[in-house]
């Protein structure tokens, strides 16, 4: 996938699906999230060291295109890659494809702001956490898990 070098894959399961066997608009939510902590593992130490420094990453914005249907049993391809970490910002974009004949299933984003894990107050990126961002993002070799 074009200008992705990060990707993990899902597979849909039935409790994610609806009556005639589609996926839930919820769960790629779920499945951007799921992308986002294997990146986060990957490449900036692990989203529980993260913690451990006193810091999360809240939810401050997400936008979801659903473009066709996930069905269950789906074998899909979440591409994930950080485009912007400054200050106390991050957004992630996303890509998801089925495996089976590549189609696009669908597109977004998640927007975050790091917080201080006790006061929920805004703060910096860690420097560790932007430079890991920086070089996974420049590595010039897709990965996947």
């Amino acid at each position: 996938m074009d200008g992705f070098r990060f990707s993990t894959d899902v597979r849909v399961r039935f409790a994610e699906t609806d009556a005639q066997g589609i996926a839930h608009h919820a769960n790629y939510l779920v499945w951007f999230e799921i992308a986002r902590v294997e990146y986060f593992d990957r490449y900036a130490r692990s989203y529980s060291r993260f913690q451990q420094d006193g810091l999360e990453a809240t939810v401050v914005g997400v936008e979801v295109r659903y473009l066709v249907p996930a069905r269950f049993d789906d074998r899909i391809r979440v591409w994930a890659r950080c485009v912007d970490v400054r200050g106390a910002r991050m957004r992630y974009e996303y890509v998801l494809e089925r495996l089976s004949d590549g189609a696009r299933v669908a597109e977004g984003w998640t927007a975050h702001a790091c917080v201080d894990a006790r006061t929920l107050r805004p703060t910096r990126l860690p420097q560790w956490l932007v430079d890991a961002v920086r070089s996974a993002e420049s590595s010039s070799s897709p990965s996947s898990s």
